[in-house]
């Protein structure tokens, strides 16, 4: 069957999710060569649609004004023209990638002569719930598809017009493909009882993929019925160590805080070593104050500061806790990179944490006692990224432990089975 994506359809979600597991079926034998060719149909599409793309956008980004969202959000929202050739070319960045499926994980000939593969497989259907930002429609769908999954999208009813045309678009690209247009899947309607739905689809749903705040995502784990997959939102630490080169260390805080502040891999608190401190603050305050960036500090930090003329916000417990999504950054001055990582163990959401040194021994500290997904060593927070990572795209940054962990390309969209031959074979 293929669901209609007419507004005006009276299409149920027990209907998409149904068209999802037919569609799953036959995706899990589509070849490389079906697969990225639908994938490059459909960047050629968004790219000739990017008018209508925008204009769709501008409906979403009026309302969420409207409704007082913060610029920072708004951000996360838009699409412009090069942003949608960006997402573009992240699909076709995907469709050159191997395709995971059918790899042999692990392969061996028993002492009974039973020969044993472990095979990468596609989940089936991979639910989504995502805020804001609609260019996860597209990378989740990307992704999906080439794992040979279902994408079953619930976008925030704040991107509702965009998540529709997106969808749209690509479902109308599919139909001049081999792939079928259910491999993409938008789940009706904007309300909370949509939601509701899909956390409970077990049976239809194999797995869901919460994107967005801390809210969002602990509502899924705590409501959903369906195996979760929990990314987690960013805290990201920059610690500059008492060996670090001070000129790298204001470029690494600068982009890791500044360069996109509307992400989950913008750094949101800075530690400093007391035995560098002076040093480098002298020239980060002002590259910080030049940026327009809000420091929350603690006494330590406060107290330097002032030696240059500059007041800082104290900083709470709210701050040290903080995803800002801003101009903002908690910082703090440490005694030792002990004092470092045990600060960073109170209060990260075990995202990204970066450590600028030169000493061997502090990276190689930091590096094994941290216990986060991704560790920067001289480079900035901004870098854990699906696409930096070659990954294409990413589905989400998973910052639990079972199955993925970190940015989630292709590999961590499947799952396995074993595929054991033998020749008239019976257990005794």
């Amino acid at each position: 069957m293929t669901i209609s994506t007419d507004s005006s359809s009276t299409t149920t979600f027990r209907d998409v999710a149904l068209a999802a597991r037919d569609a799953a079926a036959t995706l899990t034998t589509a070849t490389r060569a079906e697969k990225d060719a639908a994938l490059l149909l459909i960047a050629d599409a968004l790219e000739a649609k990017t008018a209508d793309i925008v204009a769709a956008n501008a409906i979403d980004i009026e309302r969420a004004r409207m409704n007082g969202t913060s610029e920072a959000l708004v951000d996360r929202l838009t699409l412009t023209a090069s942003r949608i050739a960006a997402i573009a070319d992240a699909v076709r960045d995907v469709a050159k990638l191997p395709d995971p499926v059918g790899e042999v994980v692990r392969g061996y000939t028993l002492p009974n002569g039973l020969q044993v593969r472990q095979l990468r497989v596609p989940m089936g259907v991979v639910g989504m719930i995502y805020e804001a930002r609609p260019n996860v429609t597209v990378d989740a769908a990307a992704l999906a598809l080439k794992s040979g999954n279902v994408a079953l999208l619930r976008g925030s009813s704040s991107a509702f017009d965009s998540n529709t045309l997106l969808v749209n678009v690509m479902r109308e690209a599919l139909v001049a493909s081999t792939v079928t247009p259910d491999a993409i899947l938008l789940v009706p309607g904007t309300s909370h009882e949509s939601v509701k739905e899909l956390l409970t689809a077990r049976g239809l749903v194999d797995v869901i993929i919460p994107r967005g705040g801390a809210d969002l995502i602990n509502s899924v784990v705590e409501n959903s019925t369906v195996p979760v997959i929990e990314t987690g939102v960013g805290n990201c630490h920059v610690y500059v160590d008492a060996d670090a080169d001070v000129a790298m260390a204001v470029q690494i805080l600068l982009n890791s805080k500044t360069q996109r502040t509307s992400v989950c891999n913008a750094a949101e608190s800075l530690l400093v070593h007391s035995d560098i401190a002076e040093e480098f603050l002298a020239a980060a305050l002002p590259a910080l104050q030049a940026a327009g960036v809000t420091v929350h500090g603690d006494e330590a930090f406060a107290v330097i500061a002032r030696k240059f003329g500059v007041d800082v916000v104290p900083a709470t417990d709210e701050d040290w806790a903080a995803e800002y999504y801003s101009l903002d950054i908690a910082a703090a001055v440490v005694d030792s990179i002990d004092a470092a990582i045990a600060h960073i163990r109170r209060w990260s959401t075990g995202h990204t944490e970066a450590i600028v040194s030169d000493s061997a021994t502090a990276i190689a500290t930091f590096a094994g006692e941290v216990d986060s997904a991704a560790i920067m060593v001289n480079a900035s927070t901004r870098f854990t990224d699906g696409a930096e990572f070659g990954f294409g795209a990413e589905i989400g940054i998973s910052t639990q432990k079972l199955h993925a962990r970190g940015p989630m390309g292709l590999a961590e969209l499947t799952t396995t089975k074993y595929i054991v031959s033998g020749d008239g074979h019976v257990r005794s």
